[in-house]
Order: C-alpha cells, then sequence, then structure tokens
C-alpha cells in the first residue's frame, strides 16, 4: 500500500475541489482580442486560416455582439490595403489611416472598451521589414525608434488606453515612454511591450492577413532566436527597466518556458503572452482533422499559459471562449 501521505486522489475527485487546486481561474477579463482594420471602410473580408479584416464603418457591427458577451479588451493591427507605402511605413500614422480612424470609432460606440494599439512598421513598408534599414541593409536602429515613438504618439493622441511596440528594436521602450510624457499623456496610457519576440514560423498566417511578410531576408536580426532563454532574460529585464507597464511574450504555446522565467522574474509586472496566427490555425484545422475537441484543446492552451504565469492572453479565439467561460 503506498504512503498515505501520497494519496492524491482524494483531494481533488469532486468538481469542485478540482477548482481549489487551480492555479488561475482564467475569465473573460483576462482576454485581449487581436482585431484586423482594413483601410476599407466597409470590408468584412475573410482570411485563410485567420479571423476575417473589418472596416472602420462595421466596428459596432462587429464589436457589438462581443461586448455584450463580455469582451473588455481589444489589440488593433491596421491593414493598409490602398495605402502608399514607403521605406519609413508613412501611412502608420495617417490620421485616416485605419488605426487611428478605429480607434476614434471604437472609443466612441464602446467607451469603457480597452484599446491597444499594436506598433509597428512592418504593415506599411514596402519590404516587410519592421524597421528602417541602412543603405548595406542593416537596421537603421536610432532612426526605427524615432519613427516608432511618433507612431505610439499619434495613436495615444487618438485615444489608445495602451500603445504595444512589437519590432523588438533596441531602446524603443524609453523612446516611447519619454515621448508620451513629454506630450502630458504618460499618465494615461500603459506600454505594453512585445519583450521577448522569437523568430517563428508560426507567423504565416498573421503576415497574410496585414500583408507584412519581408520582401527579402527575414526578422532574425531583431527578433529573438528561438533558441536561446538568455537574450528573452535580457530584453525583459531591458524592458522593465526602460518603463514598460506590461511584459509579453510571443509566441505563446511552444514558449511557456519563457513565460514563467518572465513571471519569476518580474513577479511585480503583468505578463501578457500571445497565441499567434499560427498556433490558432493549427489548433483550428487539428480539430476539423477530428484530432480532437476544439474547446477542450483551446481551453487547455489557455489555461497552460495561465498556469505558467500570464495574466493576459491574446488570442484570436477570444470570441469562442467568451462563449466557453462562466465568467
Amino acid at each position: 500500500m503506498s504512503e498515505l501521505s501520497s494519496l492524491l486522489h482524494s483531494g481533488y475527485h469532486h468538481p469542485v475541489q478540482r477548482k481549489w487546486f487551480y492555479e488561475k481561474a482564467i475569465t473573460k477579463k483576462d482576454l485581449m482580442y487581436p482585431i484586423f482594420i482594413s483601410d476599407d471602410p466597409t470590408a468584412k473580408k475573410p482570411i485563410d486560416s485567420m479571423p476575417e479584416q473589418w472596416g472602420v464603418d462595421r466596428l459596432e457591427e462587429f464589436l457589438g455582439p462581443l461586448v455584450q458577451k463580455g469582451l473588455v479588451s481589444v489589440i488593433i493591427f491596421g491593414v493598409p490595403e490602398n495605402a502608399a507605402k514607403d521605406e519609413c511605413g508613412t501611412p502608420a500614422d495617417d490620421p485616416n489611416g485605419p488605426v487611428i480612424q478605429s480607434v476614434k470609432v471604437i472609443k466612441k460606440l464602446f467607451p469603457q472598451l480597452h484599446v491597444t494599439c499594436d506598433v509597428c512598421l512592418c504593415e506599411y513598408t514596402n519590404n516587410g521589414h519592421c524597421g528602417i534599414f541602412y543603405q548595406d541593409g542593416t537596421i537603421n536602429n536610432e532612426k526605427s525608434v524615432e519613427r516608432l515613438a511618433e507612431v505610439a504618439l499619434a495613436y495615444a493622441k487618438a485615444g489608445a488606453d495602451c500603445v504595444a511596440p512589437s519590432d523588438m528594436m533596441d531602446g524603443r521602450i524609453i523612446a516611447i515612454k519619454k515621448i508620451l510624457y513629454e506630450n502630458g499623456l504618460s499618465n494615461r496610457v500603459s506600454l505594453m511591450s512585445y519583450s521577448a519576440k522569437f523568430t517563428s514560423s508560426f507567423y504565416g498566417p498573421f503576415r497574410d492577413a496585414c500583408d507584412s511578410a519581408p520582401t527579402f531576408g527575414d526578422r532574425s536580426a531583431y527578433q529573438l532566436p528561438p533558441q536561446s532563454r538568455s537574450l528573452a532574460f535580457r530584453a525583459l529585464a531591458r524592458d522593465a527597466r526602460e518603463g514598460a507597464d506590461i511584459l509579453m511574450v510571443k509566441p505563446g504555446m511552444l514558449y511557456l518556458d519563457i513565460v514563467r522565467d518572465a513571471k519569476n522574474s518580474h513577479p511585480e509586472f503583468p505578463i501578457a503572452v500571445y497565441q499567434i496566427s499560427g498556433e490558432y490555425a493549427t489548433l483550428y484545422r487539428a480539430s476539423e482533422a477530428g484530432v480532437y475537441n476544439l474547446k477542450d484543446a483551446v481551453l487547455e492552451s489557455i489555461n497552460a499559459m495561465s498556469r505558467a504565469g500570464a495574466s493576459i492572453i491574446l488570442t484570436y479565439f477570444a470570441p469562442k471562449l467568451l462563449d466557453w467561460l462562466d465568467n
């Protein structure tokens, strides 16, 4: 017979008791829904393996039912299909562009909805990269950071509650923090940093959705190598030191060790994790093939992220989770 202290079933045999052992129960308030806003104001455009693109004029139709179900937070990505892209990502902060216009519309329609704007240049550059280049094809980090800070400021002035730089340039957190402070916005606009963002093959569907695939090379010179925990530690520590309010790990499901590292190293920070497009598509396609039940698999995946230490989960499954979660 086992030692009596080794008998565990008695502690969780009842469904009520099982919940007492949960690290943290996921709620609707933990979810942030990534949405794609087209520069066609009437768009409702399906994307293979991804949620739809929507136009600004259809945001009430799109978001209204989700807000009614308990959606509290979105993160906006612009899709400038009709813009003149250039090497500096000029359309990123176009006042008539999809991001700034959608922020204004959402805050008017749903003033309590928390609105984050992704800050990057890849959707707006003519080369699909996240920064500005020198003539020799290497990243001009200083000019890239200056440009990203300008874009973040424009989104903040439009009414965003949070700006989220996803570019992985060095020093962009302190530059954005500084420009928000200088413009009297540091008290009402938070800064969520994609701190540990890794190079990944799982970004493919997103790049199709935003037309942001690089036209040359890849992003391995500025996104973290998947094999390295040490660089993730350094990037998380740097962004915490420079003034980020929230630290993010991306991708999610394959990097839960980094999520736990982030929470252990920076317990005073909310930790966000992004269940990215390839992870979303993988779960969906496998469920369609009968590998597992979609609801069970998605709930298991987000509970794993929570257990690892995440308190904010960015997921394209948010609309379904609003139906699946009890609160």
